[in-house]
């Protein structure tokens, strides 16, 4: 296990196809954007219980081939606990005057993952743009 990263309970989805793994993750989301009548959102530990908001992930994945989507979407249930509940210090960085938090997670079988946060300079809300597991 890296040190300074979160450990999650969640196991990741498992599928040999993007095809076998996709409708699992939409079903998590749809679970959480059912929630709300506006974006969907969870409350971040780190962040002191403000909201982190879903969709951009979605539109991120949507530029990626389907082994890449694959790939990044078995550990979407693991992503949403760490985003949740994780409380150990991201690495940071300033990108075109956005703030980029990257936390690192562990599966429960020892996968290492991280998870990249944006948070927007002009209207500090903090965006999930991405989980993947390191090459």
């Amino acid at each position: 296990m890296a040190d300074g990263s979160y450990r999650c309970k969640t196991k990741p989805i498992y599928g040999r196809r993007y095809s076998d793994v996709a409708p699992v993750a939409r079903k998590l989301f749809h679970k959480i954007e059912n929630r709300t009548k506006r974006k969907p959102y969870l409350r971040s530990m780190y962040f002191g219980k403000e909201k982190i908001f879903l969709t951009q992930f979605w539109q991120h994945l949507e530029k990626k081939n389907f082994g890449d989507r694959k790939r990044r979407l078995k550990f979407y249930p693991c992503a949403l606990e760490l985003i949740q509940f994780s409380t150990i210090e991201p690495t940071s960085r300033k990108e075109s005057g956005d703030n980029l938090y990257r936390f690192a997670g562990n599966s429960p079988n020892d996968e290492l993952f991280y998870v990249q946060v944006r948070e927007d300079s002009r209207s500090k809300e903090k965006h999930f743009i991405s989980v993947f597991p390191p090459d």
